[in-house]
């Protein structure tokens, strides 16, 4: 469908609704293809990762972006480009290399899953990112949207990219009450997309409606529908449905723990552990940490620590930090040391924390401190 066509269709559409005549799903989403490009061309943000669409940068700005701000990724995008610029790179990277160029984004299964991926392009595609959403779809750590983002942005192949944004802005125009958290909504929504974007603007179509979703048709608080290029084929607005569009289920209530967690200084060191290869935050570095909140007669014995040793111990407040399925509230102390800290701890240097040692930011408040 070139521009003209899609023109036609959408005028045809309004002269359609001001009659009251309802004109079936995949007209109405046909009709979204010329006012979508003509928008996107005009408001795209630049973003570092647009500039030069090749596979690998779309693909590292993919994962990156999942669960995490556009204005928090940019950094980290240009910084991980900078130290692995394209595949084989990152196939070899050591992994703790690789967790503190990743340190900050948290979900750090994420950087495993690509250097996963990234091994797999190496050994089966001779380092080069493959192009079809089939064989996209078979790499550790990309799905269904990641794969149509990968292969219509960099590729240029036909098809959906269904993110969040996209059941958003999708379930407001058609007016859908379906629970956009389930697989068979964003099934029937790719089909659908599918069958109607225009097959040679696939990139900017899919970017354009992620875009719409990001900053029109916004995920929290009242969406800008006067700024909206779909604003008038809308049934949601046309509906006065935008404040119940779209339908999600309430998510589940969070798993409360209770932590302790410990500062052990000694000179110019900080005391760090390793956590287990399996589970929340995998692999990582931590403080020193347990369960439950201790009081400070309790400290020394609960982290293996001799009271002759100790030469100043205080309290220094609590914090939290939400998981998508647990929530931490913790405690903290500050121990200074009189000599080395306990074999049991990896004694890092605070400049080792700048280079080598990746902590979560579940330890945000307290690691801040360590400065």
């Amino acid at each position: 469908m070139d521009m003209y066509d899609a023109k036609h269709l959408y005028d045809r559409l309004k002269v359609a609704e001001r009659e009251n005549e309802m004109l079936d799903l995949d007209t109405r989403l046909r009709a979204m293809n010329g006012p979508l490009l003509s928008w996107y061309e005009e408001h795209a943000r630049i973003l570092p990762w647009r500039e030069n669409p090749e596979g690998y940068r779309v693909w590292i700005s993919e994962i990156m972006l999942q669960q995490t701000r556009v204005e928090a990724v940019k950094p980290y995008f240009e910084r991980f480009l900078e130290a692995l610029p394209d595949v084989k790179s990152l196939a070899l990277v050591e992994d703790d290399r690789l967790m503190k160029l990743w340190e900050g984004l948290g979900y750090y299964n994420r950087a495993r899953n690509l250097k996963k991926a990234a091994g797999i392009i190496l050994e089966e595609y001779g380092g080069k990112m493959p192009e079809t959403y089939e064989e996209l779809l078979k790499l550790p750590g990309i799905g269904s949207y990641t794969a149509g983002a990968i292969s219509s942005i960099a590729f240029g192949h036909p098809v959906p990219a269904v993110d969040g944004n996209v059941l958003r802005v999708i379930s407001r125009v058609t007016a859908s009450r379906e629970d956009i958290l389930k697989v068979s909504t964003k099934k029937w929504m790719e089909q659908h997309l599918r069958e109607t974007m225009p097959k040679d603007r696939a990139s900017h179509f899919n970017q354009g409606l992620i875009e719409i979703g990001a900053i029109v048709c916004v995920p929290n608080g009242q969406p800008h529908c006067g700024e909206c290029p779909l604003e008038s084929i809308c049934l949601a607005k046309k509906q006065n449905l935008i404040a119940e569009i779209p339908v999600k289920t309430p998510p589940k209530k969070r798993r409360l723990e209770d932590k302790t967690v410990c500062i052990l200084e000694c000179g110019g060191q900080v005391a760090l552990k390793k956590r287990d290869d399996t589970g929340l935050l995998a692999s990582l570095y931590e403080l020193p940490n347990c369960e439950g909140h201790l009081e400070v007669e309790d400290v020394p014995e609960a982290f293996g620590l001799d009271p002759e040793n100790i030469v100043e111990l205080e309290q220094i407040g609590p914090a939290k930090h939400i998981f998508s399925h647990v929530e931490w509230h913790m405690i903290g102390y500050r121990v200074k040391l009189k000599e080395k800290i306990p074999d049991s701890y990896i004694a890092a240097g605070k400049n080792e924390l700048k280079t080598i040692y990746a902590l979560p930011n579940a330890f945000g408040r307290y690691t801040k401190m360590i400065k």
